[in-house]
């Protein structure tokens, strides 16, 4: 006999919330790994430069973003822990 109580689903909820932190974890790591690889891009705008009539001229304008690679190894650290503290916690 199944019952839907608070007390029986317990152990399901458990279960879910341990693979969301599993899943979480490993999805800072990859972030961490990709910043600590990656630590620059650059994007272009572009903008108008004169406008006479139907002639316009454009110049593509560079963007840079940089970041330090100690915020990908933070960010590899915080994921490590999510995973340890999933697999840390009580088992049904």
């Amino acid at each position: 006999m199944c019952c839907i109580s608070k007390k029986c689903m317990q152990p399901f909820f458990i279960h879910l919330k341990k693979t969301y932190m599993k899943t979480t974890g490993i999805v800072i790591i990859i972030i961490g790994v990709a910043l600590t690889i990656f630590t620059a891009f650059t994007y272009f705008t572009r903008e108008k430069v004169v406008e006479i009539g139907k002639l316009e001229i454009t110049h593509d304008k560079p963007h840079y973003m940089s970041w330090s690679p100690i915020i990908g190894v933070v960010l590899i650290g915080v994921g490590g822990v999510v995973l340890w503290q999933a697999g840390k916690g009580k088992t049904a």
